[in-house]
């Protein structure tokens, strides 16, 4: 290991925001903190929330946003749904003519259809 560049280790002080303190070792002289496992809802079986930044807060706030705006948009589809001029028709099959159904099945020769090309005029004029 090369000497002189790591840092050296001094009994620290770790202080709690609850009062708890206890030593260990560090690079720093004091640690606080705002948890420890005498605070700590999990350790101490207390149903309560640690915010430090208003983090929950702010959570709950876009939480109810959200929901907020998936009501509305219920509530504005059952309002559309009352008022039949909001709802658009119901689409309409669309079916043949009877002319045309009937040459697709065969019958009906009495109508003709033209197939026949028009004519063209091939015509090269060369002057000599």
């Amino acid at each position: 290991m090369k000497t002189g560049i790591h840092p050296t280790l001094v009994k620290a002080k770790v202080i709690c925001a609850c009062g708890h303190t206890w030593e260990t070792l560090s690079t720093r002289d004091v640690l606080k903190t705002d948890l420890c496992s005498n605070c700590h809802p999990f350790y101490t079986g207390e149903q309560r929330i640690v915010d430090t930044a208003g983090q929950v807060e702010r959570f709950m706030r876009r939480m109810n946003a959200r929901s907020e705006q998936a009501n509305r948009a219920i509530e504005t589809a059952k309002r559309a749904s009352k008022n039949k001029a909001n709802v658009p028709p119901p689409p309409q099959e669309r079916r043949p003519a009877p002319a045309a159904q009937a040459d697709a099945q065969g019958e009906g020769g009495d109508t003709a259809v033209a197939t026949a090309e028009p004519e063209v005029a091939t015509e090269v004029a060369i002057e000599a």
